[in-house]
Parts: C-alpha cells; sequence; structure tokens
C-alpha cells in the first residue's frame, strides 16, 4: 500500500489530468491493445475447462444461469456490459443496486470461492477481445455508483479517459477495502504513470493477490 503522505499527493495529480496529452501515448495504446486482444485468447483458452467446471457447479448450487451481465461505465463514459460468473443469488439485489461488502450474505456458497480466487472475473476477458476493456485499467463502476462517486469526490470522471481493466493499481491496492476517493487516488496515479514497467508491475501484484485471495468479498 502506499503511504498516506503519497496518497494524498496522488489525489491532487486529479487536477492535472486532464493536461495529460493521451496523444503521445498513442504507440503505447496501440500495442497494449495487440497484447491485450492476443493474451485475452490465450487466457480463455487455458481457463476454458475451469470455466465449464464452475459453471456446471454454480447452476448445481442455485437457481439462475451461470454467466451473468450487468452495465458498466466505460472508456470516456460509454457503457457497456460486462461479463462474469455469477456469484450471487439472483434477487441479490431485489431492493437495488448496493455496494459489496465483506462477508456479503447475497454471495452463494461458491461464489465466495471464485470471487476469492477472482475466477469470477476471468469471463471479462471476452470484453477485453470485444474492445470495452483493457487487461489492465481502472476498474469499471456501474453507472448508478458513477454518478454518485462523480456528485461526492470532484474529478472522478477523469478516470474514464483510459480503457476499465480487469485488474488495475486500485484494484492490487487494496480492492474492495478501499474508499472511492483512494480509488480514485490509485488510478489518476496509475494513468499519469502508465507504461509497460507499470503494467508488468501490476500483472505480477494480481498474482499475489489471487493466490493469498486478499481483498476478496
Amino acid at each position: 500500500m502506499m503511504d498516506a503522505k503519497k496518497i494524498e499527493q496522488v489525489y491532487n495529480t486529479e487536477q492535472s489530468i486532464k493536461d495529460l496529452n493521451l496523444d503521445s501515448h498513442r504507440y503505447y495504446f496501440f500495442a497494449k491493445s495487440i497484447i491485450d486482444f492476443v493474451l485475452a485468447i490465450i487466457g480463455l483458452l487455458i481457463s476454458s475447462p475451469i470455466l465449464l467446471l464452475f459453471c456446471i457447479i454454480i447452476k448445481l448450487e442455485s437457481k439462475g444461469p451461470a454467466f451473468y451481465t450487468q452495465e458498466r461505465v466505460g472508456l470516456n463514459g460509454v457503457n457497456f456490459k460486462v461479463i462474469k460468473l455469477r456469484s450471487m443469488h439472483i434477487d441479490a439485489e431485489i431492493k437495488g443496486a448496493q455496494w459489496a461488502m465483506k462477508n456479503d450474505p447475497r454471495v452463494t456458497k461458491i461464489g465466495g470461492v471464485i470471487r476469492k480466487t477472482r475466477i469470477d472475473e476471468i469471463p471479462q476477458l471476452i470484453n477485453v477481445l470485444k474492445g470495452e476493456m483493457s487487461l489492465i485499467g481502472p476498474r469499471p463502476e456501474r453507472p448508478v455508483f458513477t454518478k454518485q462517486f462523480n456528485n461526492e469526490i470532484p474529478g472522478f470522471t477523469n478516470r474514464l479517459v483510459v480503457k476499465p481493466g480487469v485488474t488495475g493499481w486500485a484494484q492490487v491496492n487494496g480492492g474492495y477495502e478501499i474508499s472511492p476517493k483512494e480509488k480514485l487516488q490509485y488510478d489518476l496515479y496509475y494513468i499519469n504513470n502508465m507504461s509497460f514497467g507499470m503494467d508488468i508491475k501490476i500483472i505480477l501484484k494480481t498474482a499475489l493477490v489471487v493466490l493469498t485471495g486478499n481483498g476478496a468479498r
């Protein structure tokens, strides 16, 4: 985790994000899109037996589809449908959208397993193939929460200048445990310092998070 002083410095960069010359990163974005596509195909091929197994278990444990889609906010504020393995009961949000919580009672038994191991995130590789997401970037939020956070936190939508990611700097530095403001701080830090070196660092930290189960809900 970054210390509090550095976090505050990162948050201050929200004022400079609009001045970031994204055009100077065009070769990085182009190469990254190719890498995303290739790795997403490889990832889906390798993980297909695991996905099939858990699809069967999910269907056996509770009613409802094995996969579910949910509207999220993507690049430049364009909404898309994120794809995941279902980890909650089908009536989990009968009372409306809710923020994920620790030991969430809406999560099924197998849902707890796939969340802890991040297996539920694998289908998002389909979103990567469709060009809606990148392997690495800010976590895509739901429209209702994006609107709420943007009203409460100045500059929250500045994180939408890049594609959302399956994993990212905020995800590996606290995941669900950090506040929306802290999430913005990490996302802006990544956007202002994005490089292949940092992407590799995030991938390594993601592997550690998956192995330890830290930050899962």
